[in-house]
């Protein structure tokens, strides 16, 4: 069942239930008011760390997305929290949810023509693991992946991290992300799991182009870039961005970040890269 809980003007917004891998999720369906079918759907899974956050972390920012771009649909969907269920759970919602929004697009609103997957954070990580998974069960078919501000790297070992705990108020991030991982990945050997860390995949030919955004003091900007320049290696169309520093000490900093800084921008000009088949830049 789905809910109106804002509409009539410029943009639609609804609750609704999707499709997870052992049952419905929550899930949220924005779009901007104009007639017809939309040939885009944006799949967008939310930041908290794999242990917290919820549908309005990103809210104010998905509402912007709904209208720029093209105008696309975007569906930002729950998954399932390593605090209920650890590793593989949540990947093997977000895939599920995938699937469920292709085999759904007219209640989406959608033609069907095109399908991105995006998120925040560990949001990012679901949606990059998503286009492996949809590449290596054989769909379903994506257009693109959009990573903002990805966590990659259960190791927490590249520099931008290391370097963090010597700067006056990262130090927290830093222990929240190690938190995070522990409670997503309990057992070690997940940690070097393709579909855990896709930093540590060796098979990362035939994926969609993607998009991947950082910024300048965010510990996770070197694991977003060193994601980009593997992919680039494979051979996969990417644009990776690092954009202006940007305060990130509250807790819902990287959504804000989002909206504010340039991501909005880039992100139409992927989408019309994609549309026109060259390159963002």
């Amino acid at each position: 069942m789905s809910a109106v809980i804002e509409g009539g003007g410029a943009l639609a917004v609804r609750e609704l239930e999707v499709g997870g891998a052992e049952g419905p999720l929550g899930a949220r369906l924005y779009k901007a008011a104009a007639d017809g079918k939309r040939d885009i759907l944006i799949v967008f899974f939310h930041g908290g760390g794999f242990v917290d956050g919820d549908l309005d972390e990103a809210d104010g920012f998905l509402r912007h997305l709904a209208e720029a771009s093209g105008y696309p649909v975007v569906l930002s969907s729950s998954y399932t929290l390593a605090t209920v269920k650890p590793f593989p759970a949540a990947v093997e919602d977000a895939h599920a949810v995938l699937a469920w929004a292709k085999k759904n697009k007219a209640k989406l609103g959608w033609s069907g023509k095109r399908l991105l997957v995006a998120g925040i954070e560990a949001g990012a990580n679901l949606a990059a693991v998503s286009a492996l998974m949809s590449r290596d069960r054989g769909g379903p078919q994506l257009a693109g992946q959009i990573l903002i501000m990805p966590m990659l790297d259960p190791g927490l070992s590249t520099c931008s991290m290391r370097d963090m705990p010597t700067c006056t108020g990262q130090a927290k991030l830093v222990n929240e992300c190690a938190a995070a991982y522990r409670g997503y990945l309990p057992h070690a050997a997940d940690r070097s799991h393709p579909y855990a860390s896709p930093l540590q995949s060796s098979r990362l030919k035939n994926l969609p182009p993607a998009l991947i955004l950082s910024t300048e003091d965010d510990p996770l900007r070197d694991e977003a870039e060193a994601y980009g320049a593997k992919l680039i290696n494979a051979g996969v169309r990417t644009t990776v961005r690092r954009m202006a520093p940007a305060q990130l000490q509250e807790p819902n900093a990287r959504n804000e970040c989002a909206c504010k800084a340039q991501v909005l921008s880039e992100i139409a000009n992927f989408i019309a890269a994609l549309d026109s088949g060259a390159p963002s830049g």
